[in-house]
């Protein structure tokens, strides 16, 4: 596992995670799992629950994925670190 911190938002990228790309990212009560595209942008994950708690703030959702956008190109090696750039 490895983590890192911009602008109070913890982001995660577990050694025994899966592709796509992607980041756990923590702000205040709210997980959400970002995806980090090869065209060098963010989304939330396609997946039937990105977000967790499901009543999360948006705001935090928004200033996860605002930051997780800022922080790409860190957080994209952060994902090639554990995995590999496959």
């Amino acid at each position: 596992m490895g983590s890192l911190t911009f602008d109070g938002v913890r982001f995660v990228v577990h050694s025994n995670d899966h592709p796509p790309r992607h980041v756990h990212g923590f702000a205040g009560e709210t997980e959400a799992i970002v995806d980090i595209r090869p065209d060098g942008n963010v989304a939330l994950a396609k997946r039937k629950d990105p977000v967790r708690p499901a009543g999360a703030k948006r705001s935090e959702v928004k200033k996860i994925l605002n930051v997780a956008a800022w922080h790409f190109e860190e957080l994209a090696e952060l994902w090639e670190k554990i995995h590999g750039n496959g």
